[in-house]
């Protein structure tokens, strides 16, 4: 049986032909501004690789505040792995936790044998944060899985 075409001005939504279905009014729904999470004392993890440093700053049961990495910053190839941009990424990770969050006190926990070690927890002091305590977290085999062959260059 073939289909009848539809009139032009009639829409199937609304019963009143020529009349758009949008034309119903509703209120504006409004949402709760959201609460601005204070969080006073935090961990800040740093991962530095020979190419990268990566700085996260979590709370004490480690759900992530704030984070920033050298290439986040805007640092592009070997130049990622240097002090001064592990050192440029803590600052600013350190900043917005400070400012956003409101955090004071920190414990610092360091992973990795990247050159940015040393410099991200200097940069993470002079920012303003009260570093507690100093850990390294290396993870270190117990002669665990055979290590890859040795490279020839």
């Amino acid at each position: 049986m073939p289909k009848e075409p539809k009139a032009a001005g009639a829409t199937p939504d609304t019963g009143a032909p020529g009349k758009p279905a949008a034309a119903t009014k509703r209120k504006k729904e409004f949402k709760k501004k959201r609460e601005r999470r204070i969080v006073p004392h935090g961990v800040v993890c740093i991962q530095a690789t020979f190419n990268n440093t990566m700085v996260t700053i979590t709370d004490p049961d480690g759900r992530a505040v704030c984070w920033s990495s050298a290439g986040s910053i805007g640092f592009k190839g070997s130049r990622k792995g240097t002090p001064y941009a592990a050192q440029q990424a803590s600052m600013a990770a350190a900043g917005a936790a400070r400012d956003q969050f409101g955090m004071k006190s920190v414990e610092v926990r360091v992973k990795g044998p990247g050159s940015g070690r040393e410099s991200a927890i200097r940069a993470l002091a002079s920012s303003g944060l009260h570093i507690v305590q100093i850990k390294d977290v290396t993870p270190i085999p117990h002669n665990g899985c055979r290590p890859p062959k040795r490279r020839r260059v």
